[in-house]
């Protein structure tokens, strides 16, 4: 507990009706020697005590511990100011000692608040109030300094159209900031909490986000140097979207084998040939495909992620621009512009292709972004959703921020 000679405990006791074990702790004469005053740093003496304080420490074994001790409260001879000693043991919240505190935090990255506060045997409102504590004393001391390449992406708070815009350093792989909306008055948010931390919108050279117009309105209004990216994965889950509205639409207009071909295939025309299994394999194989509209925008879906595989820019460019032409060809020949969706697609492609070829100049994705969407949106399941926009960004720091806590 680190008590060192100017503390010492002078009762330990079981209480057996309560089941607690309480460890009575006082100062020593030893303690003003050290002590100084908060303001000007002159000697202090003694004034008086407070009333007797609790604080919860760590199980012995499988009992409550508790301490109990009258703080003295020091004065300091040159200004007269009076000021409470702080213990050694006190962690940022006044009812717990740091080792407890230590403690729940680890239990809360693995489980639900209220399974900690079960655990533990305290309640979860007061669990929540330490994490804050902790979450603003660590994220009041994180550097952002060498931040130069970031990630944005929206995460759902709940049902319906309720999001957090949640930014992240994709090089230290780190959460940075997290806001309630998705316009793009988010990015003002997110540089002025940049620059609080020792870092500057200007050293920003690579922002990786999806089409969203509001995310590329806001980095051009806040971040001139940076250069936004469009990775691969907004880019193919677009043409997925595209494949599934032009079955859909092919299933509505109707003909002789299309149901039977269609009905139940949405997730065959999602997958790459060798993911299928050996059913699906099987399937895809029975169907006359050479009537199908669904048929020609898979083999387009196929074609553009190759595409990625191109060794420059300008290989990329060029085999973009092929790609946008087919589509139309094919989209021209098809009646009731049921290809529509594709050749969507393409004019999403063009629009947005000097994104696109940044990934072949940087190199970067937003794959850790979506990786932490999917994995929070697990955590925030099994703690059956947050209270509070607060409490979600709260827990967002503490599991994904890698911020630097005291007691760790």
């Amino acid at each position: 507990m680190g008590l060192g000679l100017n503390w010492e405990v002078i009762e330990s006791r079981f209480d057996q009706k309560s089941g607690t074990v309480f460890l009575e702790i006082r100062e020593t004469a030893r303690l003003w020697a050290s002590v100084r005053c908060p303001k000007d740093t002159n000697v202090a003496t003694c004034y008086d005590h407070t009333e007797v304080l609790t604080w919860r420490h760590l199980n012995v074994f499988q009992h409550r511990c508790e301490i109990p001790c009258r703080l003295p409260r020091g004065k300091c001879k040159q200004c007269g100011h009076v000021f409470r000693v702080r213990p050694p043991w006190e962690g940022l919240s006044t009812h717990f000692t740091k080792e407890f505190e230590a403690f729940a935090l680890l239990l809360m990255r693995e489980m639900p608040m209220s399974r900690v506060a079960e655990i533990v045997g305290e309640t979860d409102t007061r669990l929540w109030r330490m994490l804050f504590r902790q979450v603003d004393a660590a994220y009041a001391e994180a550097d952002f300094s060498n931040v130069s390449c970031v990630g944005v992406d929206e995460m759902s708070l709940r049902k319906g159209h309720d999001y957090v815009s949640v930014f992240a350093d994709l090089v230290r792989k780190r959460v940075l900031f997290a806001t309630e909306g998705k316009d793009h008055q988010v990015w003002l948010q997110f540089v002025e909490a940049l620059e609080k931390h020792n870092g500057h919108r200007g050293a920003i050279t690579q922002a990786s986000m999806d089409m969203s117009p509001a995310y590329q309105k806001g980095v051009q209004e806040t971040c001139r140097n940076a250069q936004g990216v469009f990775d691969k994965f907004h880019v193919v889950m677009n043409v997925n979207k595209a494949v599934d509205q032009v079955r859909r639409a092919e299933v509505r207009l109707g003909g002789p084998g299309v149901w039977d071909a269609l009905h139940k295939s949405q997730w065959l025309w999602r997958k790459n040939p060798e993911n299928l299994t050996e059913k699906e394999a099987a399937r895809l194989a029975g169907i006359d495909q050479k009537s199908l509209r669904t048929a020609k925008a898979y083999q387009m879906r196929l074609v553009l992620p190759d595409i990625y595989t191109s060794p420059t820019a300008t290989v990329a460019r060029h085999r973009f621009g092929v790609w946008c032409r087919w589509v139309r060809w094919v989209a021209r020949k098809e009646p009731k512009n049921i290809l529509r969706s594709m050749v969507k697609v393409a004019e999403m492609v063009e629009k947005h292709l000097a994104g696109i070829l940044a990934h072949w100049k940087w190199g970067v994705t937003n794959a850790f972004m979506e990786g932490l969407n999917s994995v929070f949106s697990a955590t925030k399941r099994k703690a059956r959703g947050y209270r509070s926009t607060v409490h979600m960004i709260t827990m967002l720091y503490f599991v994904a921020g890698k911020l630097r806590f005291p007691q760790f």
